[in-house]
C-alpha cells in the first residue's frame, strides 16, 4: 500500500541531496529513503540530513535498497553522470539512458503504483526512457522539465521591469535545453500583457531585449557550470515546486515534462509542456496558444528530441522490466 508521506530519491550527488535537504527543509514528507550506488554516500548524506532535524521536526531520513521504495509515494530520479563544461545535455543520453536500464526495472519491480519524478538529463529523454521501461501509465511519468527555465525567465523579466519575478507570467517550453523556447506572445504581469506593462513604465522590452534574455535562460546551465561546476540549488527548489503541487494537490500548472499524444501535432516524446500537476501526477496537459514563430521553434525542438529518442530507441526497447 502507498504510504503517501513517504518519498524516494535515488542518486545523492550534488543535485539528490540538495532535493534531499530542501525537501526535508519543507515538511512535506515523514519518511525519505535515499538510494545511490555508492552505498557510503547514501549513509553519509542520510546522517548529516538528520542531525538538521532538530532544528526543523521529526522526520525518518535513511539511506536504503529498492526493496525499502516498495510502499513510497514519490520516486525522485537524480541518478545519472553529471554534464561537464562545454557539454550539452543531449550528449549527456547515451551515458544516462544506460544507467537508467539499470534503475528503472528495479523500481518497477517493487512498486508499480509510485510517481515516478525524473530530474536527471536530459530530463526529456530520461523521462520518455522512465515510461517506456516501467511501463507504467504516462501521467505518473513525469520530467522536471522547463519548470527550472522558467522560473530563470521569471527572474530575468522581473529584474528588468523591476517587479517581484513571482508576479511574472510566462513559460519556457519544449526541450530542457538548447532548442527551448520562450512563449512571449502571452507573456504578462499580473494580467497585464507584457508589451502593455513595459509601454506603461516606460521600460524597453524590444524583440532583441526579449531574445537577450531568452538567450541568457538558455545558457544559463553552461555558465554556472563553468562557474562551480554544477547548477543544483535552483532544480532542488524547481523540484520542490513539482513535489508540493502532487502532495498537496495543488493542480498547479508547470511546464513538466511529459508525454506527448497529439499536442501540436506532435507525439511519440517527452517536452515540457504545461500541465495541471496534482496527487495523481498530470490531469491534463495544455496546449496554450502560440503564435506562428513559436509553434516553428517548437517544432524544432521536438525534431531535436525525436531525432535523440530515434537514436537511443535500441537501448531501451532491448530491456525488459
Amino acid at each position: 500500500m502507498i504510504n503517501k508521506q513517504k518519498c524516494a530519491i535515488i542518486g545523492c550527488g550534488f543535485v539528490g541531496s540538495t532535493i534531499a535537504y530542501t525537501l526535508m527543509d519543507h515538511g512535506l514528507f515523514s519518511e525519505m529513503v535515499l538510494i545511490d550506488s555508492n552505498y557510503k554516500k547514501a549513509c553519509g548524506e542520510a546522517m548529516d540530513l538528520n542531525h538538521g532535524l532538530p532544528f526543523i521536526g521529526p522526520m525518518k531520513i535513511y539511506a536504503g535498497s529498492y526493496e525499502d521504495i516498495s510502499d513510497a509515494y514519490i520516486v525522485i530520479i537524480a541518478a545519472g553522470t553529471s554534464q561537464k563544461s562545454g557539454e550539452t545535455r543531449i550528449e549527456l543520453v547515451h551515458r544516462n539512458v544506460e544507467i537508467f536500464k539499470s534503475i528503472i526495472p528495479q523500481i518497477a519491480a517493487v512498486n508499480k503504483d509510485c510517481i515516478l519524478l525524473v530530474v536527471s538529463n536530459p530530463v526529456d529523454i530520461l523521462t520518455y526512457t522512465a515510461l517506456k521501461l516501467s511501463g507504467f501509465d504516462s501521467h505518473r511519468v513525469i520530467g522536471s522539465g522547463t519548470v527550472l527555465d522558467t522560473g530563470r525567465l521569471k527572474y530575468l523579466v522581473g529584474e528588468h521591469i523591476g517587479v517581484d519575478s513571482r508576479n511574472v507570467h510566462s513559460f519556457i517550453i519544449g526541450e530542457h535545453g538548447d532548442s527551448e523556447l520562450a512563449v512571449w506572445s502571452s507573456a504578462n504581469v499580473s494580467g497585464v500583457d507584457l508589451d502593455d506593462y513595459c509601454r506603461i513604465t516606460g521600460k524597453i522590452c524590444d524583440a532583441a531585449t526579449l531574445e537577450s534574455m531568452y538567450e541568457q535562460v538558455r545558457d544559463s546551465a553552461y555558465k554556472i557550470i563553468e562557474g562551480k561546476g554544477a547548477t543544483y540549488y535552483a532544480i532542488g527548489q524547481a523540484t520542490l515546486r513539482i513535489v508540493r503541487s502532487i502532495v498537496k494537490d495543488q493542480k498547479s500548472v508547470l511546464p513538466v515534462s511529459c508525454l506527448v499524444d497529439g499536442h501540436y501535432g506532435l507525439s511519440g516524446m517527452c517536452m515540457g509542456l504545461p500541465a495541471v500537476v496534482c496527487s495523481e501526477g498530470i490531469s491534463d496537459l495544455l496546449e496554450i496558444p502560440l503564435n506562428a514563430d513559436e509553434e516553428r521553434r517548437l517544432r524544432a525542438s521536438a525534431h531535436v528530441l525525436g531525432s535523440v529518442i530515434e537514436s537511443v530507441s535500441d537501448l531501451f526497447e532491448e530491456a525488459t522490466v
